[in-house]
């Protein structure tokens, strides 16, 4: 039984000595704050992306062609690279102010990953809606972005709040890679208990959890929502 009190020691030192379940705690809080704004920063985005995307369909507008040519550059570039390689590009060539706040790089950075992947579920959404929504909203003589906004999107955000929330969730877990900037976040408050330890496995399973229970928490409240949807689909 030598090896479960070793094993229970490991876990001991990882938590409790200097108070360092405060380090894991104030990690949690800024990968979630940090997710939080990055997919209402995304949400943003991939609104207006999707918007443009799907407008530059049968219109004649040049300027709008164009837009739609560079969203769709944009959506390429973003969803084809790594994110690792995104953070640090942005926060070395970007923001290259010493001053810079890394939580403000880690929010935009991701924000910018995440409008791309929104963009296409939206758009997707947006193509779900009957093509006779939007005709109807134009004929009441609202615009294009009018008829989009108060017509099209709240049909098509009930069609894909299942997977904006998926979105979320993944954009939990993907920010523990912000820690190659050196910002605070859970991953990194693991790496340093591991390093007053001198052990860096329990630490790292710590993290492991506590993202999986989140993840758990996430996945109920999603599950909770997809049922009330269905029930409102059925009254």
């Amino acid at each position: 039984m030598d090896w479960l009190k070793a094993l229970y020691e490991s876990f001991y030192n990882a938590l409790i000595p200097e108070q360092r379940y405060l380090a894991y705690l104030s990690g949690l809080k800024m990968t979630l704050l940090i997710a939080a704004f990055a997919v209402l920063l995304g949400t943003v985005i991939g609104v207006v992306v999707a918007m443009v995307k799907v407008g530059s369909k049968g219109t004649k507008s040049r300027i709008l062609k164009i837009l739609a040519k560079f969203c769709g550059f944009y959506t390429t570039i973003i969803r084809g690279t790594p994110i690792i390689l995104q953070v640090i590009i942005i926060y070395n060539l970007v923001f290259t102010s010493p001053n810079t706040s890394r939580v403000l790089v880690g929010t935009i950075c991701f924000g910018i990953n995440s409008g791309a992947y929104v963009s296409e579920i939206i758009r997707a959404g947006i193509e779900s809606v009957a093509k006779g929504q939007m005709e109807a909203g134009r004929s009441l003589g609202f615009n294009y972005i009018q008829t989009m906004w108060q017509i099209i999107l709240p049909q098509a955000i009930k069609n894909i709040l299942p997977a904006l929330g998926n979105e979320f969730i993944v954009m939990v877990k993907e920010t523990a890679v912000i820690s190659v900037i050196a910002v605070n976040d859970l991953m990194k408050m693991a790496q340093y208990v591991g390093s007053r330890t001198w052990d860096t496995i329990p630490p790292l399973v710590i993290a492991g959890m506590i993202y999986l229970i989140i993840t758990m928490i996430l996945n109920k409240i999603m599950g909770y929502f997809e049922r009330r949807l269905a029930q409102g689909d059925h009254h």
